[in-house]
């Protein structure tokens, strides 16, 4: 089946969304020409079609699980990589990058970055915000806002670095990668493995999101714990394309990105040219209306962790190097509770961002599309506004409606880069919010 992006694909799973298999580390298996795919071994001594028989690891061979993804594809990946040459793509930054003249101890909150009417591809479009870690240790974190307004035109990427989290909050966007085609829009996300090549087009733009680049272990679903089986964000609702390839000889270039630099090779056909696949190494969307959060039905409040979807761990357990949480639509019911999040200094540093709607806990300032950051162990919590109306409300049952915001919360401190200090839209005025919260103490007994 020709897909409109020009690859040929796979013909879709009968009782799947069109194009995808659903399972979130599953072992799939997906051929775009009837025979392709060798079974019952790996290597065979020829295989089908002149095809090339070739591995990515995600993992060490001897990890347990391994995460590997068999390929059979037109060329070698080593067709698809010649001599390279340093490009700079100067707001794409990566940890260590810590400036001496900004200041990344503090409250911080950003309106959305604007739009731009410039040619903006998703490489030349990418803005870092933060940074944490170190990606040559491959530990830590960056925060990203990108800005896409063009295709990719004969152009690749993919990341030695990183996996990435893409979420968008405008415009519509294309993934081709050499497994398959990820189309995305607004309230999903996708992950794209560590030295996935791809290639990104815009469908509908001006495109806006946020990216979360993770350098350590790759996502993976939380442990319920107690909850058990089901809720949060369940296997089945992940979903990874099916084989697609290009079959095309034209001049192209690849851009990697490796120990925080840029490389780029030039290269004379596509190489998004994997007519099977079969591993569970493999891009993911993910629809986060599917995701079911679970909270308190009677009393208090529960940690945020609650709405994590999806975790990176790290070598302390029970710590993560990321997790990403979700704030969506919710019913809020406990009795006599402060229902918005509590005061709080934490050992984890939290990055947000607003896809839609309003946030309860900041009624006011922090828009779609805006970001805040409450480094490690400085204090935050609700605004003077949200802090009178939760302590006053009538706590009936009431549904936090139209309202969807993330958090991209790591163990690492958040270095904020000279694009997010000097150049984004700071709100210079966010520390204010909590100015006009007043001494409530009264020491009369019983008193509230």
């Amino acid at each position: 089946m020709r897909h409109p992006s020009g690859l040929q694909q796979a013909e879709h799973p009968t009782g799947t969304t069109p194009g995808y298999m659903p399972g979130f580390a599953n072992d799939f298996e997906t051929e775009a020409l009837p025979g392709a795919l060798p079974q019952g071994m790996n290597s065979p001594q020829k295989c089908n079609y002149g095809l090339y028989g070739e591995q990515l690891s995600g993992t060490a061979f001897t990890a347990n699980p391994p995460e590997r993804t068999w390929s059979y594809r037109i060329r070698p990946s080593v067709k698809h990589s010649a001599r390279y040459a340093k490009i700079d793509l100067p707001y794409w930054r990566s940890a260590p990058n810590i400036d001496p003249d900004v200041i990344s101890l503090g409250q911080y909150r950003w309106d959305p970055v604007p739009l731009s009417d410039q040619p903006l591809t998703w490489l030349t479009g990418m803005r870092t915000m933060t940074t944490a870690g170190d990606v040559n240790t491959q530990v830590g974190m960056a925060a990203h806002v990108y800005l896409v307004t063009q295709s990719m035109v004969d152009e690749y990427f993919f990341s030695a670095d990183s996996e990435l989290l893409v979420v968008p909050q405008e415009g519509r966007l294309r993934f081709a990668t050499e497994l398959g085609i990820i189309d995305l829009e607004p309230k999903e996300i996708a992950i794209l493995p560590r030295g996935l090549v791809y290639r990104v087009e815009v469908l509908e733009g001006p495109c806006r999101g946020f990216v979360c680049e993770n350098y350590g272990q790759k996502f993976e679903l939380p442990g319920r714990g107690p909850i058990g089986a089901n809720c949060l964000a369940n296997p089945r609702d992940f979903k990874a394309p099916v084989a697609a390839f290009e079959d095309r000889e034209v001049p192209s270039t690849l851009t990697v990105k490796w120990c925080g630099q840029f490389h780029e090779t030039r290269i004379g056909q596509s190489p998004l040219d994997v007519v099977a696949w079969h591993g569970n190494y493999a891009p993911y969307k993910y629809d986060l209306r599917n995701y079911c959060p679970v909270g308190a039905i009677l009393f208090d409040h529960p940690d945020p962790s609650i709405f994590t979807v999806l975790t990176a761990p790290s070598g302390v357990p029970g710590t993560a190097n990321i997790d990403f949480v979700l704030f969506r639509e919710r019913w809020m019911v406990a009795e006599n509770t402060f229902r918005p999040p509590w005061y709080h200094k934490n050992i984890m540093s939290e990055l947000m961002g607003n896809i839609y709607g309003q946030y309860d806990a900041k009624p006011q300032g922090f828009v779609p599309g805006g970001m805040s950051l409450h480094n490690m162990m400085l204090p935050h919590g609700p605004d003077r506004d949200a802090f009178e109306g939760a302590s006053n409300a009538d706590l009936k049952p009431h549904k936090l409606d139209n309202t969807m915001s993330f958090m991209f919360e790591t163990r690492f401190p958040q270095h904020l880069t000279r694009f997010a200090a000097t150049e984004a839209p700071l709100q210079d005025n966010y520390i204010d919010c909590w100015d006009s919260l007043e001494k409530k103490f009264d020491g009369t007994p019983g008193k509230k």
